[in-house]
Order: structure tokens, then C-alpha cells, then sequence
């Protein structure tokens, strides 16, 4: 699998568990709001990490790190990621497991072999906007719903995620996400933040308060709703 980034340690990508992260390269989405431009648009220009160089390390890391996130990009376009994930649980760790869910064939089939243990889901809008905010002209909502609903059905731990920002998330698409949602575990709101990799940087955040109230529209229909990543 290619692999152009490797964060050693993190404490906030797999939810009560230390961990390392793996960054692959390239995407089926052009968000525009992205913050991995670079990743997703030219992974060529990305320096490529040997495997050999990732599995030394987490060798020498059993014990100390619980899990490996697996992130892109999108990590379900690589051909190698079923070997990889294996060859990761083999030395013991979790592995956690970041997608679009835009190819549900691949997300099932890690679950069901249990080749994974998290599925961080990231829910970019509401359908009926859903490819405009994702940067995809034609785009079949339908294969995000069947990740959605499969995740719903418990067989995984999981949380679906979104990027929220002014020009794209109003309450119209909160309220139309909370129903889309209903019934699922947890639910994170994440707030635009600028950086120099952003791929089309026109985008701006919202107060705390105003995500507070969105939270509040989404409670009830979703078990555990919270903010991350706002001071």
C-alpha cells in the first residue's frame, strides 16, 4: 500500500485509544474545503514511506501504541489496503479506518472478515447536496446511504463525521442530516479551519454557539452528538 504520511503518535484519531496514523494518497472526492489538498490532488508530489519503514516501527511499538489509523485521501482506492490492514492486525493492533464510504463492496467486506475495528464515516451533506459539497458532478447518493445504513446496523464500532462550513451547512441541511442519521451511535461536528493545503480556500467556519444549536437540532435522533476540534 502507498503510504505518504505516518503521524507516530497521536492521542485524538482513534477515540480512547493511543495510536499511529497512515496517510495514503489520492481520492474519488474533490471536497473543496479539504485540507489534504495535496494528498488528494497529487499524491505523486507526496513523498512515498517504505513499508518496511512503517512495519519496523510498529514492531517496535507493540505495547506501547493500542491501534493504527488507517486515513487518506481515500485509503479504499488501494488495491494493497486488504493486505496491509491484515498484515497490521497480525502484530496485535486495532485498526481504525477512515472513509467516504463511497465504496461500501470494500467497507463490508474489511468488516466482515474483521479486518478492522473503527469507521470514522465522513457525512459531507445532506443528499440533496451532497455533490456539490463533495466536488462530484454525478454522484450516486445511494452507495453512501448503503455504507450508512450497514454501519447503523451496529456490526463495527463506528462514527460518522462532518466538516462544517458557512457556505455549505445551513440548518436546512442539519435538520435534513439529523433524519438521514436517525438511529445511529455518534455523531461529530467538525468545524472549517483555514490551512495551506485547503484545495479551493473560500470557506469559513461558524461560532461555537451556532454549532451548540446545531447539536441540539441533532440530539435526540442521533444517540451521541458532540463537538470536535473547537476551543
Amino acid at each position: 500500500m502507498v503510504i505518504h504520511g505516518f503521524q507516530k503518535l497521536t492521542l485524538l484519531d482513534y477515540p480512547g485509544k493511543v495510536a499511529c496514523t497512515l496517510f495514503s494518497g489520492g481520492c474519488n472526492f474533490r471536497c473543496p474545503f479539504c485540507q489534504n489538498g495535496n494528498l488528494v490532488q497529487h499524491p505523486e508530489w507526496e513523498p512515498v514511506i517504505p513499508e518496511e519503514e512503517i512495519f519496523s516501527v510498529l514492531e517496535k511499538r507493540r505495547g506501547v501504541l493500542d491501534g493504527v489509523c488507517v486515513t487518506g485521501g481515500e485509503p479504499t482506492l488501494d488495491p494493497d489496503l486488504e493486505r496491509f490492514v491484515t498484515k497490521i492486525k497480525k502484530l496485535g493492533y486495532l485498526v481504525k479506518l477512515d472513509t467516504n464510504g463511497y465504496r461500501p463492496e470494500i467497507l463490508k467486506k474489511l468488516v466482515e472478515e474483521k479486518k478492522i475495528d473503527y469507521v470514522a464515516m465522513d457525512i459531507k451533506n445532506a443528499p440533496s447536496r451532497y455533490g456539490e459539497t463533495a466536488g462530484v458532478k454525478k454522484i450516486d447518493v445511494m452507495r453512501i446511504n448503503e455504507s450508512v445504513e450497514f454501519l447503523k446496523n451496529g456490526v463495527v464500532d463506528y462514527e460518522f463525521r462532518t466538516t462544517l462550513c458557512k457556505e455549505l451547512h445551513g440548518r436546512e441541511e442539519i435538520e435534513a442530516i439529523g433524519k438521514w442519521l436517525s438511529g445511529a451511535k455518534r455523531y461529530f461536528l467538525q468545524n472549517y479551519r483555514e490551512s495551506d493545503y485547503v484545495i479551493d480556500p473560500r470557506f469559513s467556519g461558524y461560532a461555537r454557539e451556532q454549532l451548540e444549536r446545531f447539536c441540539e437540532i441533532l440530539r435526540g435522533k442521533i444517540e451521541t452528538v458532540e463537538i470536535r476540534g473547537v476551543d
